[in-house]
């Protein structure tokens, strides 16, 4: 167990925002974890993963748990599937290739996205077609306040488009310490979203690492590498309107991009962002990436500020030449 005071939390978000905490607090298994719940019951406290997807907007006057359970587990095996059990502080990358590794299918495009498996679970983190929630079987968590363990089912997370029961009625009550997933032995790919399929058109019988390297490939050419350039990843979610909005649309926008959604039809956040000019632009020190529309990157030592009001400008303008509102993927804290 590691505790610091008045830590710098510049290495805990890919925004690189250089605020503070009061105390960060590294943990490396469920008995630390009840220990520093115990301790600083009487603080504010915030979990984390790697701080991908949140904006500090100022210093954090409480403390900052950090997970480092890191574990894989093998909780069943049959002929056609494994449940794999793995710890909330693995970096969710490197679980994604600990699976095609194993040739267990299900999680392949997923590859790429940052954080860890524990936050995966309360964001439902998604891409190319693939939630996180359609291999989540159970996660494990502790309760904050009684220092219970309690098995949230799939069903019992109430998954929905980057939504879960954590971040809602549930909000702050539960930390996630490991997460059981479902792959399966004989995997059966998902390629109709985006590019990928043209992408792996040359391979005539792809498997899932082919997947896994193209996703990759595609993912790093048009986000940046936190390392060199602060960002969140995708900072808007994408909109689902109904089929008369779409429709209405459509006559205007012959060639608008969309995909079948539960409720209606989703529509990129990338493509309203780039009609509205946006792409490339900055305010301040931060900027639309230009590779990403979706993307918000810190290009010259942005302020929580700058982010915040180009991001409510994007939003703005969205709904003025649209009547769509898109609303932030990013948590700010």
């Amino acid at each position: 167990m590691k505790i610091l005071q008045n830590q710098s939390l510049l290495a805990w978000n890919t925004f690189h925002i250089d605020v503070q905490a009061d105390i960060f607090a590294e943990y490396d298994n469920i008995n630390e974890l009840c220990t520093l719940l115990q301790r600083y019951n009487s603080l504010p406290m915030l979990h984390i993963g790697r701080g991908s997807n949140l904006l500090f907007t100022n210093n954090f006057n409480g403390i900052i748990l950090h997970s480092n359970i890191c574990f894989y587990h093998l909780n069943t095996q049959t002929e056609e599937e494994v449940l794999l059990e793995v710890g909330a502080g693995v970096v969710f990358d490197d679980f994604i290739r600990y699976a095609v590794e194993h040739d267990w299918g299900g999680a392949e495009n997923l590859s790429y996205i940052p954080g860890e498996v524990g936050a995966s679970a309360v964001q439902n983190i998604g891409a190319y077609g693939v939630e996180v929630k359609d291999i989540i079987h159970r996660v494990f968590t502790i309760n904050r306040q009684t220092l219970e363990p309690r098995i949230f089912t799939n069903q019992e997370c109430q998954y929905a488009y980057r939504d879960s029961i954590f971040k809602n009625e549930m909000k702050n009550q539960y930390i996630v310490t490991s997460v059981e997933f479902k792959l399966t032995k004989q995997p059966r790919l998902s390629l109709d979203y985006g590019n990928l399929r043209a992408a792996l058109a040359d391979i005539a019988k792809p498997d899932i690492a082919d997947v896994r390297r193209t996703v990759t490939a595609i993912r790093q050419q048009k986000l940046p590498e936190v390392a060199e350039l602060g960002s969140a990843g995708s900072f808007f979610k994408n909109p689902v309107i109904d089929k008369q909005h779409f429709d209405e649309l459509r006559q205007l926008y012959p060639t608008i991009p969309h995909y079948p959604a539960p409720n209606g039809v989703k529509i990129p956040a990338a493509w309203l962002i780039e009609q509205c000019g946006w792409k490339g632009k900055t305010l301040g020190g931060a900027q639309v990436y230009d590779k990403q529309p979706l993307v918000i990157v810190n290009k010259n030592n942005a302020t929580p500020k700058d982010i915040v009001t180009l991001a409510d400008n994007i939003s703005r303008s969205i709904k003025e030449k649209f009547s769509i509102s898109i609303y932030p993927e990013v948590n700010y804290i």
